[in-house]
């Protein structure tokens, strides 16, 4: 200095990653509304004018107010309750609710453990990947469980949650500077025995020199998490007269335009991993990112150029980079072990991972707003405008559709 999506929110993060025919004890949510036929033959989790929706079969539920875990197994759902703030866990698979607990004061599910037990919530709903918080001096952050409060934040500052580190005795959050009226941001972690926030580590363990803080003020497009949990990585473009802590350290120039951030939920260090031109010239939101299911290789496209490139996770580097097609409008990605898969526009591509050509170019028949693979690779699950399609991930061809009124994306699968 991170989609979780997250797309990372985060995260996503977000992202990194993430129903019921009746979410039982989500009076606050909508009733189930019947989808035609046999609906969809994967329960997805997708994001409505009202909030969380999941979908399963021909069944749908919409939660506002709640955010899901980064499996996609449970939603964390708030509402209102007097002065106060009702909040339980719905198991996405089963439908079945926890008893609900009562938080004091009004509060909105931020951020969830990658263990899926924990929540940080904020009196104001503001993603890391969704835009910059109003100007406040102090930031209450609740951080909770299904029995009730666990801490009580008061950070002196402008902050907000981002992820919890793996043993829960930490929060990343993101210190927006200066506090009432933000411009900038860099990612901190609080310790929640202490409550007091602090750096980072570098790569090598040892703490940020002070001063050595990276600042940015750039677009967080989207996070993804590891498969195994260990690892958030967001990307960032945008970045005019950035310098990473490398570069404050050694004093060499730097002046990244994108970057995937990879931040360590384990050992508490980040690293950035500069893309090369023509990353971060084009809009924020023509970059996508996704991981193999192994979590060995991380892909980034830039729809607007037509570059794709691919991290090896384990060097954090930047290994190829290729040309493919270029298009338009917000970009989508999905990965397997051999196939990248790119949404944009009215389009889905997919590239092919040995040799990091263009593949295939299938037409869909509107704009796409999210991409998921079903478990067992074998659909491709496409968010478009009011509807979610599921095509055959071989040929493109469609199978199925369902109608989703005020659908704004497709987050990915809920529960397997």
């Amino acid at each position: 200095m991170a989609n979780a999506p997250i797309s990372r929110r985060t995260v996503l993060t977000a992202l990194a990653g993430a129903g019921a025919a009746a979410l039982v004890g989500c009076d606050a949510a909508r009733r189930p509304t019947s989808a035609p036929a046999a609906g969809v033959p994967d329960v997805l989790l997708v994001e409505v004018d009202d909030g969380l929706t999941v979908l399963r079969g021909p069944d749908r539920q919409t939660i506002p107010r709640s955010v899901a875990t980064a499996d996609g197994r449970a939603i964390y759902a708030t509402r209102a309750d007097g002065a106060d703030t009702a909040f339980w866990r719905v198991d996405t698979g089963s439908g079945r609710a926890s008893a609900r607990v009562t938080l004091p004061g009004r509060w909105t599910p931020q951020a969830v453990s990658t263990s899926g037990t924990t929540v940080a919530l904020t009196p104001d709903e503001v993603g890391v990947t969704t835009g910059r918080p109003a100007g406040r001096d102090v930031t209450p952050v609740l951080v909770a469980d299904a029995g009730g409060v666990r801490h009580r934040l008061e950070l002196r500052g402008n902050f907000v949650p981002e992820a919890f580190t793996q043993d829960l005795a930490g929060l990343f959050v993101l210190e927006w500077l200066p506090a009432t009226a933000p411009d900038r941001y860099r990612v901190r972690v609080v310790d929640l025995a202490t409550t007091a926030p602090g750096p980072l580590n570098t790569r090598a363990k040892a703490p940020v020199p002070p001063g050595a803080e990276e600042e940015m003020r750039g677009d967080g497009r989207q996070a993804v998490l590891a498969p195994d949990g260990t690892i958030l990585y967001t990307l960032y473009t945008h970045q005019p007269g950035h310098q990473h802590t490398r570069d404050l350290v050694s004093g060499r120039p730097g002046d990244a335009h994108a970057f995937v951030h990879t931040l360590n939920l384990t050992e508490r260090w980040a690293y950035c991993i500069d893309l090369p031109h023509p990353f971060g010239a084009g809009p924020a939101s023509g970059h996508a990112m996704a991981i193999s299911p192994d979590g060995r290789r991380l892909f980034v496209a830039d729809v607007t150029s037509g570059t794709v490139a691919e991290i090896a996770t384990e060097e954090l580097a930047v290994r190829r980079t290729a040309t493919v097609v270029t298009g338009t409008g917000d970009a989508y990605a999905a990965a397997d072990q051999d196939r990248l898969f790119i949404g944009s526009g009215p389009v889905l591509r997919t590239v092919d991972l040995a040799s990091l050509g263009p593949a295939a170019e299938w037409p869909v028949r509107e704009p796409v707003t999210g991409l998921a693979l079903s478990p067992d690779l074998g659909r491709l699950h496409v968010g478009q405008t009011a509807a979610v399609s599921w095509h055959d991930a071989t040929t493109g061809g469609e199978l199925g559709r369902v109608a989703v009124p005020g659908l704004v994306g497709l987050h990915g699968l809920a529960a397997a």
